[in-house]
């Protein structure tokens, strides 16, 4: 294949990288834009999503539409029901002290961990698709008669894979519509700005936490349900959405949810397109390197704004 071909191939795979990356990501933004709590056990909700996931299409059965319909509605409701548990157990306790939530987080990350080792054990688990196509796709190039459309073997892509990219678009819309056009959002976003003030207005700060920690959490589920079906689920999976989350938060700028997106769509594109023409651990490296240039140049993330 040709190089034109093969980059429009690799770009296809960042941008299902970079769909659940955004996801992933934007509910680690969120949780700390609001609560200002570094969640060291956000990839442990991606696992748990993604296990959880295999669980449920198991236990229905039948077309695999149906276990992953049912998968993509129950699975986000209760991981986010278990972090909010979480926090309302734990982090409210600690006063979400910067320090010791971290400590706790990295006991939820290892309590979770192992509790999915215990239960579900060892294996990788694949999900099936709900519908899988393989669709090919045209190549346009300048030819001896003018601008021409082939056929170039080997360049095609899925169905589900168009429709991962689809569904993350419309759930970061819908997310942005909730957060800027309900009361709900409303309320997170005035807890965001000034926590001690929201709360002298009667609003319950300590709820408001509960739920932005859960929803934050069922991001990163929702996002290892869309993805379980291309990549199979372990109780070790969360460590690199974990890891690349970070770096989008951190380039985009901390809390910022526009400069999240932004983010996720360069990680995700590069770490596609590296791991295709190169291979995935150099994809890391230079997301690391990204990283390390963004906190020497600007500290505050891409989007970020100056803390005075």
């Amino acid at each position: 294949m040709e190089f034109g071909p093969h980059l429009m191939l690799a770009s296809l795979e960042g941008a299902v990288i970079a769909a659940v990356l955004a996801l992933t990501a934007m509910g680690l933004s969120i949780v700390f834009g609001v609560m200002r709590v570094v969640n060291v056990a956000h990839g442990e909700f991606y696992m748990l999503g993604a296990v959880l996931a295999w669980f449920v299409t198991t236990t229905i059965g039948g077309h695999p539409a149906l276990g992953f319909v049912a998968a993509l509605f129950i699975v986000p409701i209760l991981v986010g029901i278990l972090a909010a548990a979480s926090d309302a157990l734990i982090l409210k306790h600690i006063k979400y002290d910067p320090d010791r939530t971290i400590v706790a987080t990295i006991g939820l990350l290892y309590i979770f961990q192992q509790g999915t080792l215990m239960t579900f054990g060892p294996d990788a688990r694949p999900v099936e698709a709900p519908f899988n196509q393989r669709l090919a796709l045209p190549w346009f190039e300048m030819g001896d008669n003018g601008f021409q459309m082939f056929w170039p073997w080997g360049l095609s892509t899925t169905s589900y894979k168009l429709f991962v990219i689809a569904a993350a678009v419309f759930v970061l819309v819908g997310l942005w519509l909730f957060l800027t056009r309900t009361k709900i959002g409303l309320i997170m976003r005035a807890t965001q700005q000034d926590s001690e003030t929201a709360q002298a207005f009667g609003i319950p700060v300590g709820r408001v936490y509960s739920l932005v920690f859960g929803l934050g959490a069922a991001l990163a589920a929702l996002g290892a349900v869309l993805v379980v079906p291309i990549q199979q689920a372990h109780y070790l999976m969360g460590g690199d959405p974990l890891l690349l989350a970070f770096i989008v938060v951190i380039i985009g700028g901390l809390g910022s949810l526009p400069g999240t997106v932004v983010a996720a769509v360069l990680i995700g594109m590069s770490d596609g397109i590296v791991s295709v023409f190169f291979s995935p651990t150099v994809a890391k490296i230079i997301a690391t390197l990204f990283v390390t240039m963004i906190l020497i140049w600007r500290p505050q993330g891409l989007f970020g704004k100056v803390l005075r």
